[in-house]
């Protein structure tokens, strides 16, 4: 109830009293309050590279200042088509599939709120990103959380017993925020399948495509009957190291580009001009570019995992992405969960990461978990593993 010191009628909708604010986005304020190297938020402490750099301040002062169209440049939906052509072998029209949207973050969002109808189901495998939750509420529908098995599987079945009537669409992420998973032709098969029994939607969070360390990322859009029903979502963030620029995309069949466009153009009217043309131009540049971002990001994760062992976490080494999901539990006090853990060590080793229990509808299921992420300067994790090892000896 309002106090007396209320305005009347003030509240907080429904929707958005259902759903906490980040945690992740919240570490890194924390990590900042302590002067902790921050392993938490996915974004690198690196420069982005100078062409890329150099080619925004040529649009820039080109005059490229207005707003662009809404669903994209010219320039940056055909530089697009032409990449998904060379690096996926996948077909694009940039007329009647792409929509540029405000990174991939409000991608997803527009892509759901565009599709879905107030009580449709949206499947989401767990543990998952934090956002896909508080999107499926936001366009109305139902999320249902699924937990995968041991080893961070894809468990199929267990999405087939999730499924009722009431299932419209599903959330597919390879390479896997947070568990660094890239999941096997076997599991997509097995996917895919249900996903066309069940006549579903599927929503692909791509946004990783490019750091993957077992060959090329596959595109659903390749695969038999997957195109029709499939909306992929990705973005500039990651592979060009600008998560800042805000530049993302949908593509999606041409049956359900008008209805994303419209919620897109109401949601954010448009990305950033000169970025996207500056992204235009990335999108061209040679294979080498994108077989050196995955060396330099395997050159981090071989680091970070031993690092993380030694001090005391156990962890698989992930197969892309840039985050290892790692088992804490030998470091966890008395009644201590994933959260108070994380805060303390914060304050004791100076690492800010960011707790498992983000990553899950019950919090309680990652109460032994904790994310880092290792996209940062090798002197980064350096110093990141000497506080580890320096605090878990002391612990």
């Amino acid at each position: 109830m309002n106090s007396k010191k209320d305005a009347p009628g003030i509240r907080v909708s429904k929707k958005a009293a259902t759903f906490t604010e980040s945690v992740i986005r919240e570490m890194t304020r924390v990590a900042d309050t302590y002067g902790a190297v921050n392993l938490a938020q996915g974004f690198p402490d690196f420069a982005a590279p100078e062409e890329l750099k150099e080619a925004a301040v040529k649009y820039i002062r080109s005059d490229i200042n207005q707003y662009a169209t809404t669903w994209g440049s010219p320039a940056l939906r055909n530089a697009l088509a032409d990449f998904m052509h060379r690096r996926r072998g996948v077909s694009v029209d940039p007329e009647s599939m792409i929509t540029v949207c405000c990174g991939a973050t409000e991608a997803m969002l527009a892509a759901m709120m565009a599709v879905l109808n107030p009580g449709d189901e949206v499947l989401i495998p767990e543990p998952y990103y934090e956002n896909y939750g508080p999107d499926g509420v936001l366009s109305g529908a139902i999320p249902k959380f699924v937990k995968m098995g041991n080893g961070y599987n894809l468990n199929v079945n267990a999405l087939r017993e999730a499924w009722t009537p009431a299932t419209r669409g599903l959330i597919f992420n390879t390479p896997h925020n947070p568990t660094g998973r890239v999941f096997t032709p076997e599991e997509c098969s097995a996917l895919f399948d249900f996903v066309k029994e069940k006549d579903l939607l599927l929503f692909t969070d791509e946004i990783y495509e490019e750091i993957l360390f077992s060959g090329p990322h596959r595109s659903p859009l390749l695969e038999d009957g997957m195109a029709e029903r499939t909306l992929v979502i990705s973005g500039a963030s990651k592979t060009f190291s600008v998560t800042g620029w805000r530049v993302g995309w949908v593509i999606s069949p041409p049956a359900l580009t008008t209805a994303v466009r419209k919620v897109h153009d109401f949601l954010t009217v448009g990305a950033p001009a000169p970025l996207q043309e500056a992204i235009a131009e990335a999108l061209t540049w040679p294979d080498s570019y994108f077989d050196g971002l995955v060396t330099e990001y395997k050159e981090r994760r071989d680091l970070m995992v031993p690092m993380l062992q030694e001090a005391g976490f156990e962890c698989e080494t992930p197969e892309g992405a840039y985050y290892v999901m790692a088992n804490c539990s030998k470091h966890l006090r008395e009644g201590e969960d994933d959260c108070a853990f994380a805060m303390r060590l914060v304050a004791e080793a100076g690492v800010a990461t960011v707790p498992g229990s983000s990553f899950y509808s019950t919090p309680s299921d990652g109460a032994g978990e904790i994310r880092f992420c290792y996209s940062k300067k090798l002197e980064t994790l350096h110093d990141a593993g000497r506080r580890l090892k320096e605090w878990a000896a002391a612990s």
